[in-house]
């Protein structure tokens, strides 16, 4: 699995996670031991419902896991001046409607378009990836084809 690349909050938040996870992997447990109790195992709704969320928690603590042992963190990485690359926060204006557009560009964990944070795989991402202040660079989106200009990068974290 390649590196999963991390702020030191996003790495902070998945440890939180992972804690939480093996509570409720515990409290499964008791879950089941008292379903089993019950008698029949056969007929016993209970008993399966807790066995597959149990199946399910240890899914995600496994997941988990894998990521933080392969957490890159991007705070750690050595960001260079005036490239766009992850980690950084960039200023883009799109040429035809000349609107501006500040994204910070994380890994795929802490993507939240909402509050500024794009993925470096999203397609605007990868068009700009590399690329340096003040350059014009066409980008294909799902919408079609449009051009942005790089006004400015910096540090986001």
């Amino acid at each position: 699995m390649p590196g999963t690349y991390l702020t030191r909050a996003g790495y902070e938040k998945l440890v939180k996670d992972l804690e939480a996870l093996r509570k409720r992997r515990t409290e499964l447990s008791k879950e089941i031991g008292e379903a089993r109790e019950k008698g029949d195992l056969k007929e016993n709704a209970e008993y399966h419902a807790a066995k597959e969320r149990q199946a399910e928690i240890l899914r995600r603590i496994q997941d988990t896991e894998e990521k933080l042992q392969s957490a890159q963190l991007i705070d750690d990485l050595n960001i260079p001046k005036d490239v766009v690359q992850i980690g950084v926060r960039v200023t883009l204006l799109e040429s035809d409607s000349q609107e501006e557009f500040t994204w910070v560009l994380v890994g795929p964990e802490e993507s939240d378009p909402g509050n500024g944070k794009i993925s470096v795989y999203a397609p605007l991402a990868q068009g700009i990836l590399g690329r340096k202040v003040g350059e014009e660079v066409p980008v294909e989106l799902p919408v079609g084809k449009k051009k942005f200009k790089i006004l400015k990068t910096e540090p986001a974290l």
